[in-house]
């Protein structure tokens, strides 16, 4: 006998009991369907101790107080569940670094811990929400919240985000890595960011945006922009270099940016505005 984990068209997993007699399977006993990682867990270690019993292996010595955890655990209900790990200890990360508590901005808070331990699309994210925080949300409500973050509170989280970096660093920012990336849709009409460009995906026929992250040493964030799908890469290294440097009151750091950003009129600009820069070249260039 073995246990089996069986992935369903839902995308749901049957963790069950098989047998294997004369060369066919048979399934013994179903445990549960799990939906999220954790109840998958949560089933195998029930499927063991079920096995366990099966076989015959079993320890002898049962307490009653195990029977009653055993019963209890069975009667629990997803809508009972609730994890706490990434809120006691993720949690305390976020406040020490100073960002907004729950209410102040609503979600802010339990998007960015969500985003840490369960990664995944606006769906996804509302069954966190629904499955871990009883949270009941629509996936608009989501969509609106991040509007209203990107246009109202987004310069105050940079903020508290560079402070929070300069307080690791011990007050001075020295080198910055700077580079480039792009996001597509999957939507056939532009609007005022999203244009065709190059994709780095080979999704060239999508519409796409331009993000431009700048971190300091050992990767901590000072800030993104964001450019027309359409931005050639060499013509955000300045800009974003300014806007950081004239928003955070930074003297000029030494730059670190990859053979993309290297064209001859990015190190001119370099230069003549008195950065100093490592940038990575091809051999053959």
């Amino acid at each position: 006998m073995f246990i089996r984990k069986k992935k369903n068209r839902s995308g749901t997993i049957s963790v069950q009991i098989i047998s294997k007699i004369r060369g066919k399977y048979k399934v013994i006993k179903s445990i549960g369907v799990a939906k999220t990682t954790r109840e998958e867990e949560l089933l195998l270690l029930l499927a063991n101790t079920e096995l366990e019993r099966l076989k015959g292996s079993q320890s002898l010595f049962i307490e009653y107080e195990d029977l009653v955890v055993e019963n209890f655990v069975n009667d629990i209900a997803n809508d009972h569940l609730q994890v706490i790990g990434s809120e006691v200890i993720l949690g305390k990360i976020y406040d020490k670094i100073g960002y907004p508590k729950n209410g102040c901005p609503d979600y802010f808070r339990n998007l960015v811990l969500c985003r840490l331990v369960y990664p995944g699309s606006k769906l996804k994210t509302i069954e966190y929400f629904r499955w871990h925080l009883n949270i009941d949300i629509s996936v608009y409500t989501i969509y609106r919240f991040l509007d209203e973050l990107n246009s109202k509170i987004k310069s105050s989280i940079e903020q508290t985000t560079f402070e929070y970096t300069k307080k690791l660093l011990r007050g001075k920012v020295g080198v910055v890595f700077y580079d480039m990336t792009t996001l597509y849709f999957e939507a056939s009409e532009e609007d005022d960011f999203r244009i065709p460009g190059f994709n780095k995906d080979g999704k060239h026929q999508q519409p796409q945006i331009m993000i431009g992250l700048l971190v300091s040493a050992h990767g901590y964030p000072i800030g993104y922009q964001i450019f027309e799908g359409n931005t050639s890469e060499t013509k955000t290294l300045i800009p974003i270099l300014e806007l950081f440097q004239e928003r955070f009151a930074i003297n000029k750091p030494i730059i670190v940016a990859d053979a993309a950003l290297l064209s001859e009129k990015n190190i001119l600009a370099l230069q003549k505005n008195g950065y100093q820069y490592i940038l990575g070249a091809r051999l053959k260039n």
